[in-house]
């Protein structure tokens, strides 16, 4: 049990830490445009899409409080003993988003596609909680 836990907040805190360490090369100046992808900083008020950004520095309590239920609801259910690596991913992901609409008022986005179809401007926690949401679905669907 004991050890779910330790995996559980070494992924969450190792995903914390390579998020905000790609996020500070953008805050110092990194960019790079081509054709199909440019990488560069942005800031996102909203959530996907920028929505809900009317909200302002309310949704940053409305997001902490549900990532706090979340967390609570997972624990009480025992999820973090049977998923405790990809739940890490997860709630890293989150407060790494978090941490950002507490720091600098919205979420630093950096990547953007652009080639054929404009896609919206997202970062790695956001591709982690994606990855991290699908594999949960995977593995629930496999196990019944």
């Amino acid at each position: 049990m004991i050890r779910c836990y330790v995996v559980f907040f070494l992924a969450a805190f190792g995903i914390f830490l390579i998020d905000n360490s790609i996020k500070e090369l953008f805050l110092n100046g990194l960019y790079f445009d081509s054709k199909c992808i440019t990488f560069g900083y942005t800031l996102n008020r909203g959530i996907a899409f920028s929505m809900l950004s009317f909200l302002g520095q309310y949704l940053k309590w409305i997001l902490a409080t549900i990532i706090v239920l979340a967390f609570g609801y997972i624990n009480l259910k025992r999820y973090i003993l049977k998923y405790p690596l990809i739940l890490g991913i997860l709630f890293g992901a989150a407060f790494g988003n978090l941490y950002d609409r507490f720091r600098f008022g919205g979420v630093i986005d950096y990547v953007y596609w652009h080639c054929g179809f404009n896609f919206a401007v997202f970062n790695f926690a956001d591709v982690m909680i994606d990855l991290s949401i699908l594999l949960l679905i995977w593995k629930s669907f496999r196990h019944k």
